[in-house]
């Protein structure tokens, strides 16, 4: 054989065996009528007004007409259902007339019992050899199989919806039983919160408290546990019990986190370590405003928004993570509040924050300190207002939980001079 080449057989031909170049010669004679009316589609060619002029035994065999029915007596649109003709005559056909080709449509024929079937519809104009337009051809695809794994597709997301809006109604339940609901009411001192929540599938770590340890003394903290979930939850909740607990015993801010710590310690093995950042504080009245000792374990340091329009850190040196070493050590430092002064605890999503998530540039320590120095003097409210604001203008930028609390003492307070 010249220009295709022998093609060898799988078996012999002797007993009357088939071979594979029987195979394929019988191939090459295959029809072309017959490779049109029996092809895997429906074939369709009508006139420019939509006429029908020829038709293919395979979509008349989907449609259940016989090609008297259609040739000559059904324009294209007549198979089409009442949504699929407004359709038709709004975008098909104009598109069509204007582009020559339109492809990938899908469209619902109706047969002749009466039944809808869905297809994919594809034509094109056929022009004669001056430009003319002379006809329409259109490829017709069965998409039953395609509209039931739609469907199906359709199902399942929305079974996946469902369970993501169950998922996300469990962790923010959770989430709040975390928290404080609402923080107590301090004699001389304003508060205010603010949790910020980066995902909604996920329970954070981050988490404060502020409570009452007798003899107008008063217990306050703010910390994140490290990692996500349900393990990070339950060291959290471990955490708020065992820090309430040991202030109870003793309220000195480095032996509460230096209970803590060896809870912690003893709680998960060494293999498996599970620990946090906390910035634990005693707040005493004292006059006009508050002593507050703070103890830091690994935690960003509390910003102090001062009556005179000043900001600064204030740094615990030397405070280590808590849950990490079995002798880790922890120091204070004392800070006093007075009227028209506001503390600000937070946790480190607010300085992590991406101010330019392209670039991945952070919004950092110094920005954060400028930002206090702006905004003070401020009152707790205010300044957890300003917090919230920010944090919503990074947008996608906060990728992780933050907490924010600020105690304040009114201006109110100050005493005028004699």
């Amino acid at each position: 054989m010249s220009g295709i080449g022998h093609v060898p057989s799988s078996t012999g031909p002797e007993n009357g065996d088939v071979t594979e170049e029987t195979i394929f010669t019988a191939l090459l004679e295959d029809s072309a009528e017959d490779l049109y009316e029996n092809a895997p589609c429906g074939y369709l060619s009508t006139l420019l007004d939509g006429q029908i002029a020829k038709v293919n035994t395979t979509l008349l065999r989907w449609l259940g007409y016989t090609r008297d029915d259609l040739v000559g007596r059904r324009r294209f649109a007549d198979l089409l259902t009442v949504g699929g003709k407004l359709y038709h005559e709004t975008h098909f056909a104009p598109l069509l007339r204007m582009q020559g080709e339109i492809g990938g449509v899908a469209l619902e024929l109706r047969a002749a019992d009466g039944s809808q079937l869905p297809v994919l519809v594809t034509s094109t104009v056929k022009n004669s050899a001056d430009g003319r337009p002379l006809l329409i051809r259109t490829t017709i695809f069965d998409a039953r199989d395609r509209r039931t794994y739609e469907r199906e597709l359709l199902r399942a997301r929305q079974e996946a919806d469902l369970e993501r809006e169950r998922l996300q109604s469990l962790v923010a339940t959770l989430q709040r039983t975390l928290l404080p609901p609402t923080l107590l009411t301090v004699p001389g001192l304003e508060t205010a919160a603010y949790y910020h929540t980066a995902s909604s599938d996920q329970l954070g770590g981050d988490f404060y408290d502020l409570f009452p340890l007798g003899d107008g003394r008063w217990g306050v903290f703010l910390g994140d546990v490290a990692g996500k979930g349900p393990d990070a939850a339950a060291v959290t909740s471990l955490t708020r019990y065992t820090l309430r607990a040991a202030a109870a015993y003793d309220p000195d801010p480095v032996a509460v986190l230096g209970n803590l710590n060896a809870v912690l310690r003893q709680e998960y093995s060494s293999d498996d370590p599970r620990y946090c950042t906390v910035i634990y504080g005693l707040l005493v009245p004292d006059g006009d405003g508050f002593t507050a000792t703070l103890a830091s374990g690994g935690h960003p340091a509390a910003l102090l928004l001062r009556a005179d329009g000043t900001a600064d850190y204030q740094f615990t040196p030397g405070g280590l993570l808590v849950g990490i070493l079995p002798d880790a050590r922890f120091t204070a430092t004392t800070v006093r509040i007075t009227g028209g002064d506001t503390l600000l605890l937070y946790t480190d999503g607010l300085t992590e924050a991406l101010t330019d998530v392209a670039a991945g540039a952070r919004y950092g320590d110094e920005a954060l300190l400028a930002f206090a120095a702006d905004l003070a003097p401020t009152t707790a409210s205010g300044a957890i207002r300003a917090v919230t604001d920010l944090l919503a203008a990074f947008g996608e930028g906060v990728e992780d939980d933050t907490a924010a609390l600020a105690l304040g003492v009114p201006a109110s307070l100050i005493q005028e001079p004699t």
